[in-house]
């Protein structure tokens, strides 16, 4: 059971993310990125409540872009919902934590009825 976000490096990331059997919560952040820090906290926090629905997965895009370029990255902070390896929903606007949580309960949804039909 899942209870803090993995890091996810170019060597991780077919493994963690794109086989992973649940839904994953793709974050791209980087240490200069003052919202990135706010995000990385709320994860943080929320993780726990998440296990065993999806995986929430970081990428620090100043140590290892190779990620970020794969999945067409290119501000921060960038958090990605992929289900089966793809891509299904990219968030880059502002948001708070509260948004954080309606949105994913309600991809979370989204997921099940997709898989249930």
């Amino acid at each position: 059971m899942q209870t803090a976000p993995i890091n996810v490096t170019n060597e991780t990331v077919e493994t963690a993310v794109l086989q992973a059997n649940l839904p994953v919560l793709l974050d791209f952040w980087a240490d200069w990125c003052p919202p990135c820090k706010m995000i990385s906290r709320w994860l943080d926090k929320i993780a726990p409540d998440y296990a065993n629905q999806l995986i929430i997965a970081k990428v620090d895009v100043t140590h290892d872009r190779t990620v970020a370029d794969q999945f067409d990255v290119r501000s921060m902070p960038t958090l990605l919902w992929l289900v089966n390896g793809k891509v299904k929903y990219r968030l880059v606007e502002e948001f708070n934590e509260a948004e954080l949580r309606t949105l994913l309960d309600s991809l979370l949804q989204d997921n099940m009825s997709t898989h249930n039909e």
